[in-house]
């Protein structure tokens, strides 16, 4: 009985994973733990999405910087993320490469019914892990919104939050700005 051959030796299996889902034909895919999976976010989800972005844009404007949804890598990890938005300064986001949570401003995940509890433990402990210096998370399936500030590696030290849809949340330094809530609530 032949064994099968051992092909791991001398391959860095994050590296080809994370290269694997970077050339992905079509969608946009993440890793999660590990797993890959496909980035195909609902209308609404789209819509809650845009609604905190609009009323973020200016802020971020005057901060010198941008938002989107652009790749997010979590080096030593099988993780490599694609936020729903995150704000980055505009130096960083220059040049097409995958970031650093740690060099964002703000990360914002809106959840899904097929997503929600990634978007509330796993992206959240590993967003605090790497340094994210705060995560708002939109959770469209239990209608309310969460700041996450003061990331260590156990978690994030501080919420404010949840708070139910509708209500104004204030954003922090550098933002300074209360985020109006209201048009989040599903019609």
């Amino acid at each position: 009985m032949t064994s099968a051959p051992d092909y791991s030796h001398g391959i860095d299996s994050e590296r080809a994973l994370k290269y694997a889902v970077q050339h992905i034909r079509g969608d946009r895919a993440q890793i999660i733990e590990g797993i890959i999976e496909p980035v195909s976010p609902t209308w609404d989800h789209e819509r809650a999405a845009r609604l905190v972005r609009r009323q973020l844009e200016d802020r971020v404007d005057e901060l010198g910087c941008v938002e989107g949804s652009g790749n997010l890598d979590l080096p030593g990890s099988s993780n490599w993320y694609v936020p729903d938005l995150a704000v980055v300064p505009e130096e960083l986001a220059k040049g097409g490469r995958a970031l650093l949570p740690d060099q964002t401003l703000l990360i914002v995940e809106v959840t899904s019914e097929s997503n929600a509890e990634t978007d509330r433990v796993v992206k959240r402990r590993r967003y605090a892990e790497y340094r994210a210096p705060l995560y708002l998370l939109v959770d469209r399936v239990e209608g309310s919104i969460t700041l996450f500030s003061e990331p260590g590696h156990l978690g994030y030290t501080r919420a404010d939050g949840p708070h139910p849809f509708g209500t104004t949340l204030h954003i922090p330094a550098p933002f300074d700005l209360n985020l109006d809530t209201t048009g989040l609530t599903p019609t």
